[in-house]
């Protein structure tokens, strides 16, 4: 279960992705990733998904991001032979 702050965050996160940063970043940043940190809009890329963690936690440390992999609808793909 995820606690009501942090479901607040993703989903402040993802709208702006949507709104703001999908159509900026797309065409030369597929496949990087992007935290988000909602609260001032502030985004960070990065080539893996630690790297962008760390920038934006660097940026600020006491608020929570959310990342996700640019072009893409999850930041992870898990899955199995079928």
């Amino acid at each position: 279960m995820v606690a009501a702050e942090t479901s607040a965050v993703i989903e402040r996160a993802k709208r702006i992705y949507a709104e703001q940063l999908q159509a900026v970043l797309e065409p030369q940043h597929r496949g990087r990733f992007v935290a988000i940190e909602p609260e001032s809009g502030d985004y960070f890329l990065g080539d893996t998904f630690d790297e962008a963690v760390r920038a934006a936690r660097g940026r600020h440390p006491d608020r929570l991001s959310h990342t996700v992999r640019v072009g893409h609808r999850a930041a992870f793909h898990m899955g199995g032979l079928q």
